[in-house]
C-alpha cells in the first residue's frame, strides 16, 4: 500500500510540480540565510577575538556575547514566531523575515565556530606577523584567517546542513512561505486524506533532503582534499 501511494505522488506531474517548488524554495531560503549567517558570523567572530587586545572592542563584544547567547540558548521555531509577529511584521514580507531569522540564528553558531577555528591556529603566527611589522588585522587576515580554513571548513559545512534541515519548520508561520515540507504536506492533503499517504510524502521529502544532505557533504570532503593536497605542495 505504501509502495503503491508512492508510485501514485511519482506518477503525478502536478503533484511532482508542487514538490519541486517547494524542493527549490528550500535550497533559496538556506542559501540566503547561509549567506547572512557567513557574513554575520565572520564579524562577530572577529570583535569577539579583537576584544582581547583592543579595548575599544570591549563593549562590541558584549553585544556580541549577548547576542549569541540569546540566539543559541532558544528555539529557532520560537525566534521565527516572534521576528514573523512581532518585529519584523510587515504584509507581504514573511519570506524575508524567515531568511533574516535563520541567517542570524545560524550566524550565532557560525560565529563560534570561526572563532574556535582562529584560536586553534599556534599564537607564534600572529607574532611572526606583527614582528614583521604587519599590523592586527593585516596579520588576522594574511595569516592567520587562510590557515584557520582547514579547521573552520567541516564545522561550516555541518552548521549549512543544519540549516536546510531547519528550514522545514519554516511553514509553521503561514503558507506565503512554500518550502519542501509545507507544499508537499499541502499538496498531498489535497489528493489523499489517510496516514499512509501522508507518510508516503514524508518519505519522498526525506529523499530530497537526503539528497541534498550527501551532496553538501561530498563538497565539503572535496574541498578538505583540495585544501590538504596544497598543504603537500
Amino acid at each position: 500500500m505504501l509502495f503503491e501511494d508512492i508510485a501514485k505522488i511519482l506518477s503525478d506531474g502536478e503533484l511532482m510540480g508542487y514538490y519541486f517548488t517547494g524542493f527549490l524554495n528550500t535550497l533559496a531560503l538556506t542559501f540566503f540565510a547561509a549567506l547572512i549567517g557567513l557574513v554575520l558570523g565572520f564579524i562577530v567572530a572577529i570583535v569577539k577575538i579583537a576584544a582581547d587586545n583592543y579595548k575599544f572592542m570591549k563593549v562590541p563584544a558584549v553585544i556580541c556575547n549577548l547576542y549569541t547567547t540569546i540566539f543559541r540558548g532558544t528555539p529557532v521555531a520560537l525566534q521565527l514566531f516572534i521576528m514573523v509577529f512581532a518585529v519584523l511584521a510587515i504584509p507581504g514580507f514573511k519570506p524575508y523575515a524567515a531568511i533574516i531569522t535563520f541567517g542570524i540564528n545560524s550566524g550565532a553558531y557560525v560565529s563560534e565556530n570561526i572563532r574556535a577555528g582562529i584560536l586553534s591556529v599556534d599564537k607564534g603566527q600572529m607574532e611572526a606577523g606583527r614582528a614583521l611589522g604587519l599590523g592586527w588585522l593585516a596579520t588576522m587576515t594574511r595569516i592567520i584567517i587562510p590557515q584557520a580554513v582547514k579547521n573552520i571548513i567541516p564545522a561550516i559545512g555541518n552548521e549549512m546542513i543544519a540549516l536546510l534541515k531547519e528550514t522545514s519548520i519554516v511553514g509553521m508561520v503561514g503558507s506565503t512561505i512554500g518550502t519542501l515540507t509545507f507544499d508537499l504536506n499541502a499538496a498531498s492533503s489535497t489528493v489523499f486524506r489517510s496516514v499512509p499517504n501522508f507518510l508516503a510524502s514524508g518519505i519522498i521529502a526525506g529523499c530530497f533532503y537526503l539528497v541534498v544532505v550527501y551532496l553538501l557533504v561530498f563538497l565539503v570532503k572535496l574541498i578538505e582534499r583540495r585544501l590538504r593536497a596544497s598543504d603537500k605542495r
